[in-house]
């Protein structure tokens, strides 16, 4: 199917572009990173459609794009954010898939990462697990203990109440092969009364979504665009701010966090990143390498001479993109305002 063109007389009343023309802008005006991983999540009818509309977009004005921009910021910070949730997710893909194709995409969306009920079960922390199997019957128990691996059993048990965990090994003891229709019941119910909710309780923050769109904009138009949030609501502006997380909160990172995120880096790119630094970040950088590399890094710096802003926004935004990166897999911690507070991602 043929690409809908934009009609060029019109691209620049607001009001008559399309859903896919606003997509299609929003894309080019993010960068070709981000972009690139919006495109691997849609199908090939989307990616056609899309790339058709952006190869003939031509010159949309700062206007054009100021109310896209503007547009969508309102849309996420209003009084209920998106709220994406598995009922209203499940309805949209039925009448776009049909109920047949859909019943397994949602299965694999819900909960905790895994190919089924139980390797999700796997990846549940054993206080929440435990929490939710102590009002089951200690065969139900046990037979979900019987298929986790055993030392997530074993903390599951020791979180369960005494006399439950007791009951629920004198069944697991006894416990012969269990029939397929009761075991299917048993996933059922796991997987509609548990998996699903703790999934809606995970879901995040609209804020905290924004923050992290923020955090990928330039300077230009995060004072733009934050400036716009202020003038609708204050305290939403006030909360996505103190979400967002800058290169000049890598000064919250300790000696040995600093050591391990230089390692990741790239040296030119660390170079031209702290070229906009504040002199407090970059002593911190550079009190934490060797004193020939500090004097190599800082040579570059001088070499470099005037660097434009754009591209000193994208080579920090990459290095704090690293630094989250390695606060997930707990290889670095990074501490929050207070003494004790960390920023968990």
């Amino acid at each position: 199917m043929a690409a809908p063109q934009p009609p060029k007389e019109n691209k620049d009343d607001y009001r008559k572009i399309s859903g896919a023309q606003k997509a299609a802008m929003f894309l080019m005006a993010i960068g070709e990173e981000a972009a690139v991983k919006l495109f691997a999540m849609m199908d090939d009818d989307e990616i056609r459609e899309l790339s058709g509309i952006m190869s003939s977009l031509g010159q949309v004005n700062s206007e054009v794009m100021e109310r896209l921009f503007g547009e969508f910021v309102e849309q996420v910070s209003a009084s209920g954010g998106v709220v994406g949730n598995y009922d209203s997710t499940e309805r949209l893909l039925v009448k776009a898939l049909g109920k047949g194709r859909v019943d397994g995409i949602m299965e694999e969306i819900r909960g905790p990462a895994g190919r089924t009920t139980w390797d999700k079960l796997g990846n549940v922390s054993e206080e929440i697990l435990a929490n939710f199997l102590k009002n089951e019957y200690p065969q139900t128990i046990a037979v979900v203990l019987s298929k986790i691996k055993s030392d997530h059993a074993a903390r599951v048990l020791m979180n369960l109440p005494e006399e439950i965990s007791i009951e629920v090994i004198m069944r697991m003891i006894s416990m012969e092969s269990v029939k397929k229709d009761v075991m299917d019941g048993i996933e059922k119910t796991l997987r509609m009364e548990f998996m699903s909710n703790l999934a809606k309780r995970a879901s995040r923050d609209s804020h905290e979504l924004l923050a992290d769109i923020f955090n990928n904009f330039d300077r230009n138009a995060e004072t733009k665009f934050m400036g716009k949030l202020e003038e609708r609501s204050v305290e939403s502006a006030e909360r996505v701010r103190a979400l967002m997380f800058t290169f000049e909160d890598l000064k919250k990172i300790d000696k040995s966090g600093i050591q391990t995120l230089l390692r990741g880096v790239d040296k030119d790119k660390l170079g031209l990143a702290l070229k906009g630094a504040s002199d407090t970040v970059k002593e911190l950088f550079l009190s934490n390498m060797s004193e020939r590399a500090s004097k190599i890094l800082k040579e570059d710096m001088e070499s470099m001479g005037p660097v434009r802003i754009k591209d000193v926004d994208e080579a920090q935004m990459a290095i704090v993109g690293i630094a989250k990166d390695l606060a997930a897999k707990g290889e670095i911690m990074i501490a929050g305002d207070g003494e004790e507070d960390q920023l968990v991602y």
